[in-house]
């Protein structure tokens, strides 16, 4: 159940996803959306060397940000506050929205524990990404959300890190992230997905799956690459012709007849 009491926060949204693109990026993979991304000049928005928690769980969402640097103990000792800034990103985190944290990739202690994942999770966040090291491993794997790591580790983050801010740009596995980027993570890693371009390259990752279905399954028939993948002028009307049957196909039966395509 999603507590409502807290009713401030979040990360900035620049974009709200329309529903046909949230759909879309469900099912695509991060693979497709780094070859969309490089189209439109974007080559480094993949965090790749992380496990999750949950691969069998997609992910989808907008990035809440979290920095953690170093520690410094006079810095840490003069914060009186009640909740430093990783108790209050928990506290704020909203709806449909992704904890990245900055950890620098740094193993020597834990970034995040099951008690405060359960807290995000509560407040309806669609999952954490961190490259540095979590605690309670196994407990997290029993949350509704992924969380993407690189290690597990026991030690309290206060032992490597100090929690510095919410809601800036981070550094997270070598990829800058914006808070209210579209984060899209599947069992190969996560992609970034700059909200200005998510609506687009949702349409285009679609599009580009739908063709590479096409170029499968030619070739699982028997035919060489060439010309169909990539699918070449003189394919075209072939790519047509199936993609219209199989929109055209009864539920169950998305196939469209694929045997009605000449070898």
């Amino acid at each position: 159940m999603i507590d409502d009491s807290e009713t401030t926060g979040g990360a900035p949204r620049p974009i709200v996803l329309s529903g046909e693109a949230a759909a879309a990026l469900r099912s695509v993979s991060t693979a497709t959306l780094t070859v969309q991304l490089r189209a439109r000049g974007i080559r480094n928005a993949f965090i790749a060397g992380l496990r999750s928690s949950r691969p069998d769980l997609r992910l989808l969402g907008y990035a809440y940000t979290l920095r953690y640097v170093p520690l410094r103990e006079d810095i840490a000792a003069a914060n009186k506050a009640e909740l430093n800034e990783q108790k209050l990103a928990v506290e704020t985190i909203g709806r449909e929205e992704v904890l990245v944290i900055e950890a620098r990739g740094e193993l020597g202690a834990g970034t995040i524990g099951d008690i405060l994942a359960a807290r995000a999770a509560a407040r309806g966040a669609r999952g954490i990404i961190t490259d540095g090291a979590v605690r309670d491993s196994a407990a997290l794997a029993g949350l509704e959300i992924p969380t993407y790591y690189r290690a597990p580790h026991a030690a309290v983050l206060g032992l490597m890190h100090y929690p510095l801010a919410r809601n800036v740009p981070v550094a997270c596995g070598g990829v800058l992230v914006m808070p209210g980027d579209v984060m899209v993570g599947d069992c190969d890693g996560i992609a970034v997905l700059p909200a200005a371009m998510a609506e687009d390259l949702a349409r285009g990752a679609a599009e580009q799956e739908e063709r590479e279905a096409w170029s499968l399954e030619r070739v699982t028939a028997g035919e060489s690459i060439r010309g169909t993948y990539p699918i070449g002028p003189e394919r075209e009307a072939d790519f047509e012709r199936w993609r219209a049957a199989r929109r055209d196909a009864p539920p169950g039966d998305e196939d469209g007849g694929k045997n009605e395509i000449s070898n």
